[in-house]
């Protein structure tokens, strides 16, 4: 099975896929749209799903520390019903806190740039996000918890 993962901005949308046996997630693209125009990003979403054959979908849900959901979240979850309805598939919410943080450290200590930084920011967490997902699906499969 095939999974896409997904970081949505306001303005932007992280692109990962893990690899047919669920165990790598790798980094797609950023696709970049209209101040919160859904639309736009659905549109680009359902061509690397359909280019990909992706069977399920990770999404990244913005919470605050204190674990409730704020303006982001509901921005999230209106996409979730937009990509469920579009594409039939299943659409899992994944807590994305600290992604974009743990990212960033990461390509600071790296020594990146700031430009690219800031192109590659949304991409590598759809990763992370995708990723984790993934992992932590193994580690339930095998008890681990």
């Amino acid at each position: 099975m095939r999974y896409i993962g997904l970081d949505l901005g306001n303005r932007t949308c992280g692109i990962a896929v893990s690899d047919p046996m669920e165990i790598v997630a790798t980094a797609i693209t950023t696709v970049h749209f209209g101040e919160k125009d859904l639309q736009k990003c659905l549109e680009y979403v359902k061509m690397y799903i359909a280019d990909r054959k992706i069977e399920k979908i990770v999404l990244g849900l913005p919470k605050n520390m204190n674990g409730t959901l704020g303006p982001q979240s509901e921005y999230v979850l209106k996409f979730k019903k937009m990509l469920e309805k579009a594409t039939n598939l299943e659409v899992i919410l994944y807590d994305e806190r600290l992604s974009t943080v743990e990212v960033t450290k990461v390509m600071i200590s790296a020594d990146w740039s700031r430009k690219k930084r800031k192109t590659k920011v949304d991409t590598l967490s759809a990763t992370l996000i995708l990723q984790s997902y993934l992992d932590s699906k193994k580690i339930k499969e095998n008890n681990y918890e």
